[in-house]
């Protein structure tokens, strides 16, 4: 008896080992972006524990396997559904996949009932509410303030929308009482930093939209509206130098040559005032494919298919590589020609080009389409057929 028993506990001990060794081998694998592979060796595991649940929800969600994930969260839910934090992921997870927003919505409707106490669940159904483009998601973000006073994401999202309301002195404030508890949340300087700039407040606006940079936060808008704040209190050199630092993210943007060449002006340097100006009509007269896209979709929402078509065609001939302007030029032909290998030759132009590497979702509807109109050209022919022979 003696030896069996310690023959089962060498056993236990080797089986213990060998899957302490595959999860660090999956823990490898996941932290080289091995995802798949990872995968394969924690679900080789027998008997999978919650912790080994977590890894795989965890892993099927960074490979972009998203019901796979959330299949893990629901077992461990169903064993014990008291994990909040379990509930809280399984939650967010739904709210990223598709078509799980009511579902979602319904999570955490249940979790904030057991916790009312709780504003990030309230939060969450406000983020859901807003995906919904529900009318009641303010309302929730409300509530995670009544909940929690210095919540971030709720004071970002309604000062976010006071300052789209011009509602200036509100979006201020709540911006100013989110910074006093959470003084690096740049989200919230940003919106601070912007309603400065909405209320003509540049002298304001400056030091906000400066700490945003010394944070790490640079990018184009940072840098142009910092740049407009300079030119707006006068501060040309300034200014310059902002808005030739924002030429290094898009080289070609006509207002950012335009504002520097009124800039250079001001300072005298008419040559560089000269040379930006040019700079700006020139890139200015070269996109004008966007210009020519716009128009067409607003004649084919007018239902004008026959100028939709052509503005497209003006747009393909400025940029032969618009996926947008071939596909809704297939969709004017379409609704213009009566003939139906016409408007198929207009659909054939589009797959042709971006079958492969196009817009899935254009892609399939091309596809579904010359699908729909060669079964009508079918149904066409059977029924003249029908009508011949009736007449012979």
């Amino acid at each position: 008896m003696n030896k069996i028993f310690i023959l089962v506990l060498i056993l236990i001990a080797c089986k213990a080992e060998a899957q302490t060794s595959a999860l660090a081998i999956a823990d490898s694998l996941y932290a080289v972006g091995e995802y798949s592979e990872a995968i394969k060796k924690l679900e080789a595991i027998s008997n999978k524990n919650e912790s080994l649940h977590l890894k795989l929800a965890k892993y099927q969600a960074s490979k972009g396997d998203p019901k796979q994930a959330l299949q893990h969260y629901k077992i461990i839910l169903e064993q014990n559904p008291d994990k909040v934090l379990t509930a809280l992921n399984y939650g967010k997870l739904l709210k990223k996949t598709g078509g799980m927003l009511e579902k979602a919505d319904s999570l955490f409707a249940t979790l904030s009932e057991n916790y009312p106490s709780n504003a990030n669940f309230k939060y969450e159904r406000g983020l859901i509410k807003e995906k919904m483009q529900d009318s009641t998601a303010l309302d929730y973000f409300q509530r995670a303030l009544l909940s929690e006073p210095s919540h971030a994401g709720s004071l970002y999202k309604i000062a976010k929308e006071r300052l789209r309301q011009s509602k200036y002195k509100q979006a201020e404030n709540l911006c100013q009482r989110g910074l006093k508890k959470h003084p690096q949340n740049t989200a919230l300087r940003s919106i601070l930093a912007q309603t400065f700039s909405a209320s003509q407040q540049f002298e304001k606006a400056i030091p906000e939209y400066q700490k945003l940079l010394d944070s790490g936060k640079e990018n184009e808008f940072i840098l142009l509206k910092l740049g407009s704040a300079y030119y707006h209190t006068n501060k040309l050199p300034e200014a310059i130098s902002v808005y030739k630092k924002s030429l290094q993210y898009e080289d070609k943007n006509s207002a950012t040559h335009f504002s520097l060449g009124k800039l250079y002006t001001r300072t005298g340097d008419l040559d560089k005032s000269e040379t930006h100006l040019l700079m700006a009509i020139l890139i200015k007269d070269q996109s004008v494919d966007a210009e020519y896209f716009s128009l067409g979709l607003t004649y084919k929402l007018q239902k004008k298919y026959k100028k939709a078509l052509e503005y497209f065609e003006k747009a393909l001939d400025e940029d032969p590589d618009n996926e947008r302007a071939l596909y809704e030029r297939a969709i004017a032909a379409d609704n213009y020609f009566e003939d139906h290998e016409t408007v198929l030759n207009y659909y054939r132009a589009y797959l042709n080009k971006y079958e492969v590497n196009g817009n899935e979702g254009m892609v399939y509807l091309t596809k579904s389409r010359i699908n729909d109109i060669r079964e009508k050209v079918i149904q066409e022919e059977k029924q003249e057929k029908a009508e011949a022979l009736s007449n012979g």
